[in-house]
């Protein structure tokens, strides 16, 4: 998984914890550990869940470091996927990569 650079600082002040994803199929599993940019520390997935996209308010934005749905869907929005997950995670300030 990568975060935008905007996101990765709210992430390791433990700001941000959620993420939505749009993907043809999942690209993370619950458990797995993830790099967070060039800086120290990873994010490990605590959950992931498939939502409808009705169920995507500016508060989920808000909560996932987005000013609004149509901020969160301009970075969310790539590509030919069409699954929208919810995936909650937590951030590790070691480095398990070096």
């Amino acid at each position: 998984m990568q975060f935008t650079k905007r996101l990765q600082e709210p992430i390791r002040a433990g700001i941000v914890t959620s993420s939505i994803r749009i993907w043809k199929r999942r690209h993370a599993k619950v458990g797995g550990t993830y790099r967070l940019g060039s800086g120290p520390g990873h994010i490990v997935v605590d959950s992931i869940v498939e939502i409808q996209p009705e169920m995507v308010t500016d508060e989920l934005a808000i909560e996932s470091g987005f000013d609004s749905v149509e901020d969160l869907m301009k970075v969310a929005r790539h590509g030919s996927g069409k699954d929208i997950y919810l995936i909650h995670f937590h951030y590790v300030d070691r480095d398990l990569y070096d």
